[in-house]
């Protein structure tokens, strides 16, 4: 039978959940196209349909087997206390990130994310990350930051893992809209029917261990690629 503090820590959990996938959070997660933009000034109509399956392949082979991974990865080492191999965790998903604009913003995203949640938490391990990004010792990437801020939160790695996904796929959903590719109805649409691939995701791939990591979606990377060298940007990626 739960007590009382065991409701209130399990409600300020959810709580912290919502507040770290909210976009008033300042990570700038959802100033991000991951690429769409890019397929926007090539000319080229999506319909509502493509951009869902357009999201899935993201989610099913790159964000999936590599971030929410390393996030699993880093939950545990982080609920441990152990620094070193957190900081492993770190240099792989870093490693992982081919495209430079992708591989900064996951940097800038994750070091804001640490930063914020230091300046009202004393959570010791996310301190030494924080002071280990700082010194030079690490990148900071948003999946193994996220996974540190849950911890400190009490937020279970699989939750952890949902608001990574769902962050992500509003993300590109949010940017269709800005760029007038689709309407409102239509990307809540597309975010209701990425809900089961979401779970899906995450059940495949937050309990895979760090030699399980793995990302190949060349058309993606070729898309991202080609909004880096793009000279006018809406977005950051």
């Amino acid at each position: 039978m739960s007590t009382d503090d065991d409701d209130a820590t399990m409600d300020a959990a959810d709580l912290s959940m919502m507040q770290l996938s909210d976009s008033f959070f300042p990570t700038g997660m959802y100033s991000m196209s991951n690429g769409l933009e890019a397929i926007f000034y090539s000319g080229r109509k999506i319909k509502a349909e493509e951009l869902r399956e357009l999201v899935k392949t993201y989610l099913e082979y790159q964000i999936g087997p590599a971030d929410c991974t390393a996030l699993g990865i880093a939950y545990e080492h982080a609920a441990r206390s152990n620094l070193l191999k957190l900081l492993e965790v770190d240099r792989a998903i870093f490693s992982m990130k081919l495209v430079q604009e992708i591989r900064d913003a996951s940097i800038r995203s994750g070091t804001q994310l640490v930063r914020c949640i230091r300046s009202f938490s004393d959570n010791k391990i996310l301190g030494q990350y924080d002071d280990a990004i700082r010194g030079g010792q690490a990148f900071g990437p948003y999946p193994v930051a996220l996974a540190v801020a849950a911890n400190a939160f009490l937020i279970p790695k699989e939750k952890a893992a949902l608001v990574m996904l769902y962050s992500f796929s509003v993300s590109i959903v949010g940017a269709a809209l800005r760029l007038g590719m689709l309407q409102h109805f239509d990307g809540q649409k597309v975010i209701d029917e990425l809900k089961p691939t979401i779970v899906k995701v995450t059940k495949a791939n937050i309990n895979r261990p760090i030699e399980g990591m793995w990302q190949f979606a060349p058309s993606i990377d070729i898309i991202q690629i080609s909004h880096e060298r793009m000279n006018s940007k809406m977005f950051i990626t």
